[in-house]
């Protein structure tokens, strides 16, 4: 193809645009909207929200108290966790989650443990080597959807 060609594809798209531009134009606030859904729907997955219940940091496990307790919300499932540290310097995680829990893991990089609720949604992983770690637990919401809930990085 010489450049005559590049020349009259160009010109070719550029009407094809403008045609489109005058009979279907894009809305204003598209753009806005798109990105609104996106966050909205990475908010339940990716961002529940972290709050420090106990202690003054996750990093609190290491020190004197070798305790914290940290919960997580999304808006419409709860889950609490409570990390100690064990005489062998591994950690025992106890948890509760407030909806219809059918998988509960704890990931660590590329390692993972896998936990059942029990009655009142009560969990635990023992043995569990410090480390950034976060919660994955699949849950039936009151309107029967099933749904991931994925809680943000935190130090154990």
């Amino acid at each position: 193809m010489d450049t005559d060609d590049f020349s009259a594809d160009r010109a070719l798209f550029a009407r094809l645009r403008e045609m489109w531009q005058d009979a279907d134009p894009v809305p204003a606030d598209l753009a806005d909207r798109m990105v609104a859904a996106v966050a909205v729907e990475d908010l339940s997955r990716e961002y529940a929200l972290l709050t420090l219940v106990e202690g003054s940091m996750p990093a609190a496990v290491r020190g004197e108290s070798d305790t914290a307790t940290l919960q997580f919300s999304d808006g419409e499932t709860n889950v609490l966790v409570h990390v100690t540290a064990t005489e062998d310097g591994s950690r025992r995680v106890d948890g509760w989650v407030d909806a219809s829990a059918l998988a509960i893991r704890l990931v660590q990089g590329d390692r993972d443990w896998s936990a059942e609720a029990g009655e009142h949604g009560r969990f635990a992983f023992e043995s569990i080597p410090p480390g950034v770690s976060h919660l994955r637990i699949v849950v039936r919401g009151a309107d029967g959807d099933v749904h991931d809930f994925r809680t943000p990085q935190f130090e154990i």
